[in-house]
């Protein structure tokens, strides 16, 4: 009878098991042939991993890490990865306020007593969710004035703190590095130790990242990948900025395996605490109420409707994106060293791929007949006095911004929903006494209504 037993159960998983190897194949299958429709083998490269559930899914490197020795990109390249080094800085500083050091409520005058805050009240809250009305120094002209010097964080901040406020603070929200250099220059007068080595000492070395970094142009790295810009006529070396420019917006370096690493800890609440981490991953609102899909060092999206937190960076010679699905304990890092073409649509349709949510694609469109189609035909009005003309020429019809030349195809999921060509963008249309549609692309949403313009 025990054998018997045996033998059914190993029946069993046999069969499952079946299912799932099929579902990786196609997974892998599918990655590859969407990456290899951005990256060619020739160019500078791209490096995936996918992981769910505590076990990498895929892992691998296309193109090239150096360009002029033809070197081929491989998993472990490291990468300066820019803005995902926010992620970084936020924990550093709930770490911090889980030492009591500080309040999230604490005002910056309370770390630089002689910032000019024009009589408003900014807080480090404020910093972390990029809602403080201060000017970000990556948008000032004099930015290249300095790009290349080695600057101490106190002659970073005062490169930028007597610019004009944008906005009050909460009024808006408004990416802005500067918030995240005061960020930095917090950690250091807290700590007692610079920012490079409480990153490495509180965090690589705890986490054994051995392979990320603070930044450095200088220092021997092993398995760097070299940065490019990509122009009219081919790839050429990325400018120079000194990593103490990025700084604690944007100086990390890392590897594919080592981020994963950090979303592990992260996730198993190493570093900070369950309370800490939900502050961070926190939709927060501005003064009027609306929601800004920002925490700390963390943004918010969706995928098909699954929310996601997310972000990426960008920096001279290298683009970077990392998604997680909290439901799905999905992680999906994408890292390049081509600084001229973002990742974020080829990281977002392989986090669909690996949730089981692929984007639409030409395999699912209905057919309809000229008069379905032309039924939605006319100009709509959206927020912000937008008005986008549908058209339809040749059975095919058209969205088109006005002001715009470009005119994007649209194609029918069903008598009333049609996605964008190669696009998370979808419309969903809707009958009645004036006609509306609601423009779908991902998180964000916005309803137009039937117009004469």
């Amino acid at each position: 009878m025990k054998t018997f037993l045996n033998w059914k159960l190993w029946l069993l998983l046999f069969f499952v098991s079946i299912p799932a190897v099929q579902f990786a194949q196609n997974m892998e299958n599918t990655i590859d042939q969407i990456v290899n429709d951005q990256y060619k083998n020739f160019e500078a490269g791209i490096s995936v991993l996918v992981a769910k559930d505590g076990n990498v899914l895929y892992r691998k490197a296309f193109g090239k890490s150096n360009l002029e020795l033809n070197v081929d990109m491989v998993s472990e390249n490291v990468f300066e990865i820019g803005s995902i080094t926010k992620q970084f800085t936020s924990v550093g500083i709930l770490m911090l306020l889980e030492e009591g050091k500080l309040s999230l409520d604490d005002e910056i005058t309370k770390f630089i007593p002689d910032y000019p805050t024009k009589g408003n009240t900014i807080t480090v809250h404020h910093l972390l969710t990029h809602t403080s009305g201060i000017k970000s120094y990556t948008s000032i002209p004099a930015l290249r004035d300095f790009a290349k010097k080695d600057l101490s964080p106190t002659e970073l901040i005062d490169a930028f703190k007597n610019e004009p406020m944008d906005f009050k603070p909460s009024d808006e929200y408004r990416y802005n590095n500067s918030g995240y250099v005061i960020l930095g220059y917090i950690i250091e007068k807290l700590s007692g130790m610079a920012y490079e080595d409480f990153i490495q000492k509180r965090i690589f070395d705890k986490l054994n990242m051995n392979n990320s970094y603070y930044g450095s142009k200088s220092k021997i790295i092993k398995n760097r990948a070299s940065g490019y810009q990509e122009r009219e006529k081919g790839f050429v070396n990325a400018d120079y900025i000194s990593m103490n420019i990025p700084y604690a917006a944007g100086s990390i370096m890392s590897t594919v395996d080592d981020l994963y690493t950090w979303q592990k800890a992260i996730r198993n609440h190493v570093l900070i605490s369950k309370e800490s981490l939900a502050k961070a991953f926190t939709n927060y609102t501005l003064n009027n109420g609306s929601k800004i899909n920002y925490g700390y060092g963390w943004s918010h999206d969706s995928i098909n409707d699954t929310p996601v937190i997310e972000h990426g960076g960008g920096i001279f010679g290298y683009t970077t994106h990392g998604i997680y699905v909290p439901s799905k304990n999905a992680y999906i890092i994408v890292l390049t060293n081509n600084g001229s073409r973002s990742p974020s649509e080829t990281a977002y349709k392989i986090a669909a791929v690996a949730i089981g949510k692929p984007y639409p694609d030409a395999s699912k469109i209905v057919t309809l007949t000229n008069k379905q189609l032309k039924k939605w035909v006319g100009a709509y009005k959206f927020e912000g006095d937008v008005v986008r003309h549908i058209t339809l020429k040749d059975n095919q019809l058209y969205s088109k911004r006005v002001g715009s030349n470009a005119a994007f195809k649209i194609f029918p999921l069903s008598q009333n929903r049609f996605f964008f060509e190669d696009s998370f963008a979808e419309y969903i249309f809707t009958d009645g006494k004036q006609r509306s549609v609601v423009f779908k692309s991902n998180i964000n949403q916005s309803k137009g209504i039937e117009t004469d313009e």
